[in-house]
């Protein structure tokens, strides 16, 4: 455990933005999360959960007591009949991890490669891309308890989890730390290549049968054409969730955009594409002061630099107002917002 006051917390968020953090203490163990819950004047301080900040809008200064969680570590925890159960530290990159995984041969998560942040953070997001969810491969999370220094173990149902959300951004927000995540790997591997994207990917290679390398090759490939390097320009990703409608509110807006970009899904509803929504409402490329949205993927907004979290937010909230007007959508923010 190491602490420090009085820190600018510009270099630890992707988006880049300048925020002070009175403390800041760096847990690299298990035992350093139970030392600041034991000690005397920051155990019972206010807490702010800090990991790789790939998810996160900085538009304050922070008073509460910043925990960077850069706990280390994976490993293979048992191999069974039916899965490989794998063990990482939550201070771990999730994309190492990924590619870990995979040159370990034991495959399964290939379909979120390349997604920022660290491995802790996973969970609280519950991640997903290209047809998988992290809740679709979570086996348990191992956090402590802020409170009573407790370590305590979630299985996915107690999770809660849900798209983008689950019971770490909800109830125990700001209550607990993730240490260590477990994940389940399961055999035989079934290529998962439902997504559109990934089903191109198939048209442009006929008669190839994708390993899970190549899969993971693909996603990378993917992604790297519709988002931006956070390392060159400042982003969090995709901003907003991909909104979810009833098959009659899909029918209204395709009625007047037949273009529409939507996903039925599994219980009738539809997932629409909340970048052709922002796109259609004529954002691409726009910018409010230093904040922007992107030049090629509407559904990321970036720093062009110097930007502060008012300005994002500020155009975060342009975007919301005028996507509604056009079609009655809200669409809600993925990052955590600290305003």
């Amino acid at each position: 455990m190491r602490i420090e006051t009085g820190v600018n917390l510009q270099p630890h968020n992707t988006l880049g933005l300048p925020a002070m953090a009175e403390t800041l203490i760096h847990i690299e163990t298990e035992r350093g999360v139970r030392s600041v819950v034991n000690h005397p004047v920051y155990g019972r301080a206010p807490k702010f959960i800090l990991g790789g900040g790939s998810n996160v809008v900085l538009a304050r200064d922070l008073s509460a007591c910043v925990l960077k969680i850069e706990i280390a570590g994976r490993r293979l925890l048992e191999e069974r009949e039916d899965a490989w159960i794998i063990e990482a530290g939550a201070g771990e990159p999730w994309h190492d991890l990924v590619m870990w995984t995979l040159a370990q041969g034991w495959p399964g998560l290939e379909n979120l490669a390349l997604i920022p942040g660290t491995v802790g953070a996973a969970p609280v997001q519950n991640i997903g891309a290209y047809g998988l969810e992290l809740a679709d491969r979570l086996e348990s999370v191992i956090a402590v308890d802020l409170i009573t220094g407790r370590t305590v173990e979630l299985d996915a149902r107690q999770c809660r989890f849900g798209y983008r959300d689950s019971v770490f951004k909800q109830a125990l927000a700001g209550k607990s730390v993730i240490t260590r995540v477990r994940l389940r790997l399961p055999k035989p591997w079934q290529p998962v290549l439902g997504y559109l994207d990934l089903q191109r990917k198939l048209e442009e290679n006929p008669g190839v049968a994708p390993s899970p390398d190549q899969i993971a090759a693909w996603v990378c490939e993917i992604r790297r054409a519709k988002l931006p390097d956070p390392a060159l320009i400042g982003n969090v990703g995709s901003f907003f969730k991909n909104p979810v409608v009833t098959a009659e509110q899909c029918r209204d807006i395709i009625a007047r955009d037949p273009h529409l970009v939507h996903y039925p899904m599994d219980d009738g509803h539809f997932k629409l594409a909340a970048g052709w929504l922002i796109d259609a409402c004529g954002w691409k490329g726009k910018a409010i002061g230093h904040a922007a949205v992107h030049d090629r993927q509407a559904l990321v907004l970036v720093n062009r630099g110097g930007a502060r979290g008012a300005e994002i937010i500020t155009l975060a909230n342009a975007i919301q107002v005028s996507v509604y007007g056009r079609f009655g959508i809200r669409l809600e923010p993925e990052p955590i917002i600290v305003a």
